[in-house]
């Protein structure tokens, strides 16, 4: 079964765009979505193997998509892999800033080095892509980028260096969508929340804890799902955005939105997940028993 988009087939065709963090979780359904929808997508990230891997699994399925490995966190690494990128494509229609990462800490034992990696794998890194898909395409041609960033509202507990990280992406992305206007660039983010993904069994036994606590505190009362996050993004990118710009679409079941100390939430009766990405695996997380 190929993947289940709600997007026209041929949407993307002749496009190409760039998903940084390709080699799983929503970087890997997104490219998924793209190439099923006719884009040539050029996989970035730190594991060949894991790039290589997801660019056979889209072979199989009748799409294009090539391998870039590449440390975002370095500028001349991604410069050079930008201009890989054009000289095997051609051309670059978007980006889709998706690498990043952290870790469950107390703001108090966080060290200095340990703040200054988040920042420099979720903001610098991200700031180098698109920084340098503009100068060297997208200042002449145009294009659209999509920055992925998180449920940072109010803070974010115990994440102190990543709510950092992901606020200044937001910022960054709403400087960037007036800057870059002119050009015919668009910036926008997606913010998602609490996402069914491989990520969820990287974290340590309590942090995993807390997330097996987190649905019934949502408004929809579940997780969600690649292939909801992944639809935001492909929207953002798709010609259905032209007036879109310096946004964030939160995918995110309406978390920020509980007032837990004057609301109790009602059992959700209709909340069906959207699940579109034909190879979607459940994190070994959610099917333990009990």
């Amino acid at each position: 079964m190929p993947y289940q988009s709600v997007f026209r087939t041929g949407l993307f065709e002749g496009r190409t765009v760039i998903v940084t963090g390709g080699g799983s979780g929503i970087g890997r359904c997104t490219a998924h979505e793209l190439a099923c929808l006719g884009a040539r997508v050029a996989l970035v990230g730190r594991t060949h193997a894991k790039l290589e891997a997801v660019a056979q699994e889209i072979a199989e399925d009748g799409g294009t998509a090539t391998v870039h490995p590449c440390d975002i966190r370095e500028e001349a690494q991604v410069r050079s892999t930008v201009g890989d990128v054009l000289a095997r494509h051609g051309r670059i229609d978007g980006l889709v800033n998706n690498a990043g990462g952290q870790y469950r800490s107390p703001m108090r034992d966080i060290s200095t080095r340990g703040f200054e990696a988040v920042v420099r794998n979720n903001l610098t890194g991200g700031f180098i892509f698109m920084r340098e898909a503009f100068t060297q395409w997208m200042e002449q041609q145009g294009g659209a980028i999509v920055n992925i960033i998180a449920d940072i509202w109010h803070g974010w507990p115990d994440f102190a260096h990543s709510g950092a990280s992901r606020g200044g992406m937001l910022t960054l992305s709403e400087t960037a969508a007036c800057e870059w206007a002119a050009s015919g660039v668009r910036v926008n983010c997606v913010a998602p929340g609490g996402i069914a993904s491989s990520g969820f069994d990287r974290y340590t036994p309590e942090a995993q804890s807390k997330i097996l606590d987190f649905p019934p505190t949502v408004p929809l009362q579940r997780f969600g799902t690649e292939a909801e996050v992944s639809g935001a993004i492909v929207y953002l990118l798709s010609p259905a955005a032209a007036y879109v710009t310096g946004t964030c679409v939160r995918v995110d079941g309406g978390t920020p939105n509980n007032r837990s100390s004057y609301w109790t939430l009602e059992r959700a009766r209709r909340t069906e997940p959207f699940e579109g990405f034909h190879r979607s695996v459940t994190p070994e997380l959610l099917r333990r028993p009990g």
